[in-house]
């Protein structure tokens, strides 16, 4: 291992042993990079270029001209090498004549660029300083800046809130290779906070991981209305995953702890992606909490990698649509054809025009216990190659170009038609029994006012777009007095949240 000695890396709390495993686990040499910071200069260091895929390192260039690269992705010298490497330094010494050239910059550069050696790159996600001609006065400012940061000036702490979306076309088609349009809503949000501190805690919430009741009698009926598993264990497994994740992509993190907590008033089990918001935050206040940028992890990975937090760590059946609206954020339409999906490993996902949307109004249970078994057999039908089932998909894929086509010339008319068209669709396939009674009921009472309804989700909520606004009103109370909760749906741009935030 070469770590230069005059170098000083902004977090001192680097894991060297995480950097020692990534390089035992591969077959070459590891060399160490960053990403350039805003003003950072190409030709003031050694610019690599990373494969993102298998990680290995296709070029380097000491100190490229402007333009010669677009990578902005610096060597600094730290370095791992191969004992049966170490003869190579020997050979460009020899090689090289001009002792002005004799640098382990031109050494890598001659090593990866000519010799054609295996070497890869792990990524730090931080910044490095007094690379260069510099002198005490400079080691003296940065050694104060460590100083005064570690002893008087703590971390702030870090806040994300991602929000509930509702399935607006093609759902539940989004498992299936087919198309969905959906929005994120401000009406209902999950906020995770992290905070630096001594050890990692995981802190459960008040409500939704209880672990101390009034009496049997309390347990029971928080049990009965709750389940047995709240949002404590959507944190673990997401940082699990982001662990496992950064060093199977050659991503060092700092040994720094945090405290993670969390809130949501999302309501449970009634197909408003209340879990997943939760991941979907968690892993913003990590990203965040680590430095890790856009590039390290694409808004279409981020899905991904939500989606696989659920699935392959909890075992939640879950589709793709929810993690892609709620990384997106906004409308957003999303086509999963098994084409695309598996050249490139995620969908097509566009963002859409939010401005002069009409209203819609969403309902759900408010026992979600008659939820219904929404996804039934179909999936298993589908795999066996069913014509109806196959037929069903593609149909919902094609109601949702259409919707595209609507949102674009603001026709809700022929929007609402096709969003009882995708209830239909929907019912059957799946069919009354497995929808359940108070979806069913839900769907029964919208209709009596002349809306427009579907299920937005997996189950116990229905969504519905009202032209004649003198019947949302009697609509409302309908709702309200027959035991549901009743409505009307806030989109949540990012655009407009953005500006505001600018403000």
């Amino acid at each position: 291992m070469v770590i230069a000695g005059d170098m000083l890396c902004s977090d001192q709390n680097l894991d060297i042993a995480q950097v020692i495993r990534f390089f035992r686990s591969k077959t070459g040499e590891l060399a160490i990079y960053y990403e350039l910071e805003e003003g950072e200069k190409c030709s003031t260091r050694g610019i690599v270029e990373v494969c993102p895929d298998s990680h290995s390192i296709k070029r380097f260039l000491e100190k490229p001209q402007e333009g010669v690269t677009l990578s902005r992705l610096a060597s600094v010298v730290f370095y791992c090498l191969r004992k049966e490497t170490l003869s190579y330094l020997s050979d460009f010494l020899h090689k090289q004549p001009d002792v002005e050239y004799r640098t382990l910059g031109r050494f890598w550069e001659w090593l990866i660029n000519e010799e054609k050696l295996p070497v890869f790159g792990m990524k730090l996600p931080t910044g490095f300083q007094l690379i260069g001609q510099v002198g005490l006065s400079d080691y003296t400012k940065w050694l104060a800046h460590y100083s005064t940061k570690q002893q008087d000036s703590p971390a702030k702490p870090i806040t994300f809130r991602s929000y509930a979306r509702v399935g607006l076309m093609g759902n539940p088609s989004d498992g299936f290779h087919g198309k969905t349009i959906a929005m994120s809503i401000s009406n209902f949000w999950a906020e995770v906070t992290l905070i630096e501190s001594h050890t990692l805690v995981l802190l459960p919430h008040p409500l939704n991981d209880p672990t101390e009741f009034g009496s049997l009698q309390d347990l029971f009926r928080i049990s009965h209305k709750e389940g047995y598993l709240g949002g404590l264990r959507l944190l673990q497994a997401t940082c699990k995953k982001f662990y496992q994740f950064c060093s199977s992509q050659g991503i060092a993190l700092t040994k720094q702890n945090f405290t993670l907590k969390y809130d949501t008033n999302i309501p449970r089990q009634v197909g408003l992606a209340g879990s997943s918001a939760i991941v979907s935050s968690t892993l913003k206040c990590l990203m965040k909490f680590y430095n890790l940028t856009e590039n390290d992890l694409p808004k279409p990975i981020r899905a991904n990698f939500i989606l696989n937090v659920e699935t392959d760590e909890l075992f939640i059946t879950a589709g793709l649509q929810d993690r892609v609206v709620q990384v997106y954020e906004g409308l957003v339409y999303m086509d999963f054809n098994k084409e695309t999906m598996d050249k490139q490993g995620y969908g097509n996902y566009i963002t859409m025009d939010m401005s002069d949307l009409p209203t819609f109004w969403l309902a759900y249970l408010g026992d979600p216990s008659d939820s219904g078994r929404i996804h039934s057999n179909v999936r298993q039908r589908w795999l066996n190659g069913d014509p109806d089932v196959v037929e069903v998909m593609k149909q919902f894929a094609e109601l949702t170009d259409q919707a595209r086509a609507d949102f674009q010339s603001k026709d809700w008319p022929k929007l609402a038609e096709l969003m009882d068209r995708n209830f239909e669709l929907r019912r059957s396939v799946y069919t009354d029994d497995c929808l359940g009674s108070g979806n069913l009921r839900m769907v029964q009472l919208a209709r009596q006012f002349g809306s427009a309804v579907k299920l937005p989700g997996s189950g116990g909520a229905v969504v519905g777009l009202c032209l004649d606004p003198e019947q949302m009103e009697a609509m409302k109370r309908a709702f309200q007095e027959a035991g549901f909760v009743f409505c009307l749906v806030v989109p949540h741009n990012p655009a407009e949240s953005a500006v505001q935030r600018s403000k």
